[in-house]
């Protein structure tokens, strides 16, 4: 009797929509029943550049990424095969030299600000979420998180904001709103949708 079929959930929404809280409430409810995959750990390896350089580069346009890696990463893992995930360190704006082992399961999330924006990326997703945030809450989670997490400035983080951030939000992320099968609004804060997801994931997981 051949493999069971990986079914793979994609999760978007911009930035501070409350997609990492949806995933890790999900991961916390799976374990290692899921794996998640995520397009931030695919953003391309500068280090040819100096930090002032990789730091001024723009992280919200689909060229700052190798989708191109994920979709063969994604491939493998539908095919029942383990990958290797590369590793992204936020505070030096660079991939590092590790990497981090994936290994297959009937339900593999995909997630990623960009990840409906990229066609052959989008047909590689059974179920497509997007979550969806008004801008003023994304954009204060945004700076709670920069300024916490990955040790910039406020000033870094609105001037990145207005300069790069919320202009590709409006010409990438939201049109691929569309795209969507659900759109759950407040992501992992909303606990009635997260519960409908679950179930789902459930479901997939006892099919026979």
């Amino acid at each position: 009797m051949g493999k069971k079929e990986v079914i793979v959930i994609g999760i978007a929404g911009g930035t501070g929509s409350g997609k990492s809280t949806l995933i890790n409430k999900i991961k916390e409810e799976f374990n290692d029943d899921i794996t998640v995959i995520s397009h931030d750990s695919y953003y391309k390896k500068n280090s040819n550049m100096p930090f002032e350089e990789r730091s001024a580069l723009n992280y919200d346009h689909p060229e700052a990424f190798d989708t191109d890696l994920m979709i063969e990463h994604i491939k493998m893992l539908k095919a029942w095969r383990e990958v290797w995930c590369p590793v992204y360190d936020f505070t030096v704006y660079d991939r590092l030299d590790e990497k981090i082992l994936l290994k297959p399961t009937k339900v593999v999330v995909a997630e990623g600000i960009l990840i409906f924006e990229n066609k052959e990326l989008l047909n590689l997703l059974d179920i497509k979420v997007f979550v969806d945030t008004d801008a003023d809450v994304r954009i204060i989670r945004r700076i709670l998180r920069d300024v916490k997490e990955r040790g910039r400035s406020l000033e870094s983080v609105i001037t990145q904001y207005l300069t790069t951030v919320k202009p590709m939000h409006e010409q990438f992320v939201e049109p691929s709103k569309r795209y969507a099968d659900i759109i759950i609004p407040e992501g992992g804060f909303n606990t009635v949708a997260l519960q409908m997801l679950n179930q789902r994931i459930h479901a997939l997981l006892n099919e026979q």
